[in-house]
């Protein structure tokens, strides 16, 4: 079979240092292994729905053998599919996990040890908060602290530690709008988590997350790491995990429970450097030979 060609299709409206640093990496990854990726912008790729079936508008003359999907735009992953290219990962493995609330349901649904997880009701964006019964209801169940999380969310940002009723009730009341969870804390593993990063169903590299001020443990949150193995537990939980949400290639958190590990949330897209300037283990390397098996075998 001939070199691959593919694209890695990112956000053309969130160009920050830190997207455009996984953009280079994985392009270099491929060329490395003699496979030209070209960046191209979801913007400049517009679903089209037409009488004769679906098309992209700005797709060009030539069709890629393969996508890597390092954006959120759903439509667009779904268009590519439709047009038949392999599409990594695809998109239902981005919108369950993309939605933290539908990726707790989907993992609840196929056995995951999670925290205990509420998903708040829905309020139409633009009305009040009018009825606060399900606040008590919430408290009934959880007690507190506890810890909300917006549904769409990355890098640890929108989670919030809450102590009492009224700190409840004042985010609840902000959140108004925003689709979000409520979450019982791990105790055990306040400021302490392990990321696993799976490519197929391999564990290539892991570190451990530390925080000495602040209950989340992410990197970009202030938090620090350290190269760590994995127990035998803790892959077959990131596994099983990967396996639920329909990953290809995933960060997958793990909690330190008093009773074994708890699965914290499942990242489809987690970014590269952190693990490598820790562990030394590049994963776009693993993640470049799955696709060309994968394109190769299909």
């Amino acid at each position: 079979m001939a070199n691959l060609y593919g694209w890695i299709v990112y956000n053309g409206n969130l160009i920050t240092d830190k997207f455009i640093d996984y953009v280079s990496w994985f392009q270099q990854a491929a060329q490395k292994q003699n496979i030209t990726v070209d960046a191209i912008p979801n913007n400049r790729l517009l679903v089209t729905t037409t009488s004769k079936g679906p098309a992209i508008t700005g797709f060009g003359n030539k069709k890629p053998d393969f996508v890597h999907f390092a954006d959120k735009d759903l439509h667009l992953a779904r268009q590519l599919e439709a047009l038949n290219i392999p599409v990594f990962n695809n998109s239902r493995a981005i919108e369950l996990c993309d939605n933290k609330a539908y990726m707790y349901q989907r993992l609840s649904e196929k056995g995951v040890p999670i925290p205990e997880t509420i998903i708040a009701p829905k309020i139409y964006n633009g009305l009040p908060l009018q009825d606060q019964s399900h606040i008590d209801l919430v408290i009934e169940e959880l007690g507190f602290p506890l810890i909300i999380k917006e549904a769409y969310g990355s890098f640890g940002k929108q989670v919030y530690w809450v102590e009492n009723q009224e700190e409840l009730t004042k985010r609840v009341t902000q959140l108004t709008g925003t689709e979000f969870v409520f979450q019982k804390p791990v105790h055990s593993s306040l400021g302490k988590d392990t990321r696993l990063n799976l490519v197929g169903n391999q564990v290539v590299t892991s570190m451990m997350r530390t925080s000495d001020s602040d209950f989340r443990a992410n990197v970009t949150a202030g938090g620090k790491t350290m190269p760590y193995t994995p127990t035998a537990e803790e892959i077959d939980l990131a596994i099983k995990s990967a396996k639920a949400v329909d990953c290809d290639f995933a960060g997958v958190d793990l909690l330190f429970g008093e009773d074994g590990p708890i699965l914290c949330e499942v990242n489809s897209n987690p970014h590269l450097r952190s693990i490598f300037e820790c562990t030394g283990v590049d994963v776009a390397d693993e993640m470049i030979h799955y696709i060309r098996k994968a394109v190769q075998e299909n």
